[in-house]
């Protein structure tokens, strides 16, 4: 097979996979906290033959940590987290990290993501609110209080710029190093009565969907077009034959 083939089909598989996370991205536009999903594109550059040839490869993907709107909701069960931070959940994968921070409160005073998993602190011990002592105010360092009762603190966690993070659900992420409590609340905090939308700009992702269309026409085309070419040289090779 030609060499230019082979550059084909690597580009097109190559498009294919973002036009996949493009259409998750989309999908989610309207998921509190999702984090948009990017693809890094790399070149592999192949001495087979007497010329190098460039290969466009799937390189690995990755979920952007750009923050999001935040929406204000007026509800005391919601919060959004400012700067680079995370709440901190248990689930049955383990610890997770998310920016969702729309909670509630269950009968026995447990405070709960919508999912029913526990708001961790930042000794990663549940929270617990107390039934009957009237609404919660949430500080910014996450401090919660009841009246002039504090209860403890809801956990706030930085996860290293370097970790590859994994999805859980929606909106929740699993980090492949331990994530560290955040000690300066000037960066980084909560705002009680927010939450914070996806950071998936939904016009620009149609953008990139029509762009990456309209290259894999394109690239369609090209390979047509080789093949048509191939398929003459092969005729006239075998009439002169």
């Amino acid at each position: 097979m030609q060499g230019n083939l082979y550059v084909g089909v690597s580009a097109q598989v190559s498009l294919q996979r973002r036009l996949e996370t493009i259409a998750h991205n989309v999908a989610n536009a309207s998921t509190v906290g999702f984090r948009a999903e990017e693809v890094r594109f790399e070149t592999l550059l192949s001495q087979a033959g007497a010329d190098p040839v460039a290969f466009a490869v799937t390189g690995p993907t990755f979920l952007s940590r750009r923050s999001g709107e935040l929406v204000r909701t007026e509800n005391l069960f919601d919060v959004a987290v400012e700067g680079d931070a995370w709440l901190s959940i248990q689930t049955p994968a383990g610890q997770v990290y998310t920016r969702d921070g729309r909670m509630k409160m269950a009968p026995t005073g447990e405070l709960q993501t919508l999912n029913g998993h526990p708001i961790l602190d930042a000794g990663g011990a549940a929270m617990l609110l107390d039934p009957n002592g009237g609404p919660p105010r949430i500080a910014r360092d996450g401090t919660v209080t009841q009246g002039n009762r504090q209860l403890g603190a809801l956990g706030l966690f930085n996860i290293d710029n370097t970790a590859k993070l994994t999805r859980f659900e929606n909106s929740g992420v699993i980090p492949d190093r331990p994530a560290t409590p955040v000690q300066d609340f000037t960066r980084a905090g909560t705002q009680q009565g927010y939450i914070e939308n996806a950071n998936v700009n939904a016009v620009m992702e149609m953008t990139r969907l029509i762009s990456i269309t309209r290259a894999f026409e394109m690239v369609s085309a090209s390979l047509a077009a080789s093949e048509t070419s191939l398929q003459e040289a092969i005729k006239t090779l075998g009439a002169a034959g």
